[in-house]
């Protein structure tokens, strides 16, 4: 069973307790004062606290999503990606070699949300990163009378390490997209849902680490250009926004920030201002103090031209840690930057506070997004891509 299963929470949370009641029932039989009844004292008590933290610990990774499965906990998860082919079979088409999207299967969206979920995998031919994901498209995407058309996008990142199933199941954003588009707060979006744990189980903040995985690559070059060759979007920035929680909240900042050529708008739930440097990430800048500066957006903002993008930023007044860093980075930014905030009384940093801002945050940053103009830049794309449209 996976690591998520109520199964496997159940079967640790019995054994627990039977461990327990069996340490009160032979607790007297070990109550001498040879070393044998002493080490059994010692192992009596070691076990119960393992099989007690371990139990907790199943509890709070399902709830909060840290790993999806053994292979992820433990660092095993392949990172190999299938074949790129287009989900009729056909090679995808792409603007490099080894660059794609590859259709693995679809997922059911839940009752009343219209459109379609994908599960993909995306291939990046300059970063040679491929990750897991899935594609929401709306269902206007399949409607005669937007055949025609090119659709925005918003790349939505999960937290560290992040499951990108809980974009779907716990932050329920296909979901909140189609009731957005249906209320008209927003215009009909593709949605591409990741998380930025791209080689796992290192936790990179999307950076283009020297000599290492070139994440910051992949996510504003690879990624855009696989999607863009595998559905009807363009690559233009004002046709793309970038959403996310935590860890995923200052890659949105950063990388909006960093490259306002690929992205033009960016909402960040509860995220931070610098990268993060600890035993998960290792040595991400190479020793360079240059490069982890201009990964700091203080930094940036103190020291270098303001970029002509639009941030939301999130937080809560209680609850959150990072409340006076959110002040001070709004407090910094100026024209041509355009920021807004959704500052709650109080609230954690968890699901349940973002589940309160998404209901907003999501439509404003569907609002700032343009859908790509017909163009004969992506003519042949489109002739590329007619098989598999015909098929949906």
């Amino acid at each position: 069973m996976g690591i998520t299963a109520v199964g496997v929470q159940l079967l640790f949370g019995l054994l627990a307790v039977a461990a327990l009641a069996a340490s009160v029932w032979a607790w007297p039989l070990l109550s001498g004062r040879t070393w044998r009844s002493v080490l059994g004292r010692v192992g009596v008590l070691a076990g119960n606290q393992i099989l007690t933290l371990v139990a907790l610990g199943l509890v709070a990774n399902a709830y909060f999503g840290f790993y999806g499965s053994w292979g992820d906990l433990l660092g095993t998860e392949g990172d190999a990606a299938p074949p790129i082919v287009a989900g009729d079979g056909r090679t995808a088409a792409s603007g490099r070699p080894g660059q794609g999207v590859t259709e693995v299967g679809q997922v059911a969206l839940p009752p009343g949300t219209a459109g379609r979920l994908e599960q993909v995998v995306i291939s990046g031919g300059e970063s040679g990163i491929s990750s897991p994901g899935y594609v929401y498209l709306p269902h206007e995407y399949f409607e005669k009378k937007y055949a025609g058309r090119r659709f925005p996008v918003i790349l939505a990142l999960t937290g560290y390490p992040g499951d990108a199933r809980n974009l779907i199941t716990r932050l329920n954003l296909p979901a909140m997209a189609a009731k957005s588009v249906a209320g008209k707060r927003m215009p009909p979006t593709i949605m591409v849902l990741m998380r930025p744990t791209v080689v796992p189980p290192r936790d990179t903040e999307c950076v283009d680490v020297p000599g290492g995985p070139q994440v910051e690559t992949y996510f504003t070059r690879d990624l855009r250009a696989a999607v863009a060759a595998s559905y009807r979007t363009g690559l233009d920035a004002r046709s793309w926004g970038v959403f996310g929680g935590s860890t995923g909240g200052y890659c949105a900042l950063k990388m909006s920030m960093r490259h306002p050529e690929a992205f033009s708008a960016a909402v960040s739930l509860s995220g931070y201002f610098r990268a993060a440097v600890d035993v998960t990430t290792g040595d991400l800048f190479g020793g360079s103090a240059r490069l982890r500066e201009e990964n700091d957006l203080m930094w940036r903002l103190r020291n270098l031209p303001v970029p002509p993008v639009s941030v939301l930023v999130t937080s809560s007044e209680r609850g959150e840690s990072g409340y006076a860093d959110t002040r001070a980075f709004l407090a910094l930014a100026r024209e041509p930057m355009r920021t807004a905030s959704l500052i709650l009384p109080s609230g954690g940093h968890n699901f349940n506070t973002w589940n309160r801002e998404i209901p907003q945050a999501l439509p404003w940053l569907g609002e700032r997004l343009h859908a790509p103009a017909a163009s004969g830049e992506h003519s042949a794309q489109a002739g590329g891509r007619a098989v598999r449209q015909g098929r949906k």
